[in-house]
């Protein structure tokens, strides 16, 4: 089966830059009507624009994943998604020792509860006809690093909650799947990679480089698609290999 999403309604989150922008443009082009969804309204009316103009189909919508209001209006003046992409997300990085609680509930309740209350309300909507839900986790909920414990702890429990959902909801036909994305370079930590910490960082990387969003399509759209039909709880690692480097 084609990795095929022609014709299908897509929502993304955390659209308006990095993955969520990558992810919503490549939906778009490979056929889907996309909703990009995020708190920078401006930026993603642009985003959405900007596709339109290639004559794609795009529009844009305000969504902070952390208030049920807003996750509750998107999804009732929408018609139903087939595809929806949970990517709403922040880093929070900071000692364990020295970070406020505060700091950590913010990450939580992003990264977790704004995942999961994206995907209720997808599944609420999907229940009569299915669809296909991917919740973008990453390789620091299966792997651990400094400095990235409120972020590593939300992106486990994101994982977890993935399978959870995929129990629950198969028999609605509704797929859950997580893809964890390992060390992916963009404009904003090209820097970092570029520095010596950076490089001996790749090092360990077997695959000796960071991965680039185009890594990404393959697996995304897999999921996205019905090529995935039979997948529901998968955990999909695209990271060069990262978690088997030696330790």
């Amino acid at each position: 089966m084609e990795l095929s999403v022609a014709g299908k309604r897509a929502l993304v989150t955390g659209a308006s830059s990095g993955l969520g922008l990558h992810f919503a443009e490549l939906l778009a082009r490979s056929g889907a009507s996309v909703t990009l969804a995020a708190r920078r309204k401006e930026r993603i009316a642009r985003a959405a624009e900007s596709l339109c103009s290639q004559n794609l189909e795009a529009e844009s919508a305000t969504l902070d994943v952390t208030s049920p209001d807003s996750v509750a209006a998107l999804f009732s003046r929408s018609k139903p998604f087939d595809i929806v992409i949970n990517n709403a997300g922040i880093t929070g990085e900071g000692s364990a020792m020295d970070m406020k609680i505060e700091q950590f509930e913010d990450v939580i309740a992003t990264n977790l509860a704004g995942v999961f209350s994206v995907a209720q309300a997808a599944a609420r909507s999907m229940k009569a006809h299915g669809g296909s839900i991917v919740n973008i986790a990453s390789i620091l909920g299966l792997r651990v690093s400094g400095h990235v414990s409120a972020y590593a702890a939300s992106k486990a429990g994101v994982i977890q909650l993935t399978k959870a959902l995929a129990l629950e909801w198969a028999r609605y036909g509704i797929r859950v799947n997580a893809l964890c994305p390992g060390y992916i370079e963009t404009p904003i930590n090209s820097a970092f990679f570029a520095s010596d910490a950076g490089t001996r960082l790749v090092h360990r990387i077997p695959q000796r480089r960071l991965g680039t969003l185009e890594d990404l399509n393959g697996p995304l759209l897999l999921l996205a698609s019905d090529a995935s039909a039979y997948m529901t709880g998968s955990v999909i690692a695209v990271d060069g290999g990262h978690l088997v480097s030696g330790l």
